[in-house]
């Protein structure tokens, strides 16, 4: 299983920007996925989760800017990223766990998508 991450760039303050992240593989289904972020000199933070079940959590942080979603038939995630402000720089990194069929037999995976680049200017 691999994820595929994409969207991020450059944006002023107050901009927005929308993260995308794909699985690929044999995939039975994904229960979990979550986006964290990783500054400069700092350890990577967890920013939104969202399970199976529709339950979702935020950051304090970002709580009101960022909106975490996803699409189950197409085993992607999302992050809508609004109101920008220059401390969400950062590398976002996707993250997402669910079953996978590996010759035949229903296995679990936990799986890192490679990160991509955050940069809010003032």
């Amino acid at each position: 299983v691999q994820l595929q991450a994409s969207g991020g760039g450059l944006v002023q303050a107050g901009g927005s920007l929308r993260l995308s992240c794909v699985a690929s593989g044999s995939i039975e289904r994904i229960h979990t996925m979550k986006w964290f972020r990783q500054a400069p000199g700092e350890s990577r933070e967890l920013v939104a989760h969202t399970s199976s079940g529709g339950v979702t959590n935020y950051a304090d942080s970002v709580k009101g800017r960022f909106t975490i979603s996803r699409d189950n038939d197409k085993y992607a995630g999302y992050l809508q990223m609004d109101n920008l402000k220059p401390e969400d720089t950062a590398v976002y990194y996707c993250f997402a766990e669910g079953y996978y069929y590996s010759d035949s037999a229903l296995t679990g995976f936990g799986v890192w998508g490679r990160g991509t680049q955050v940069t809010v200017s003032s």
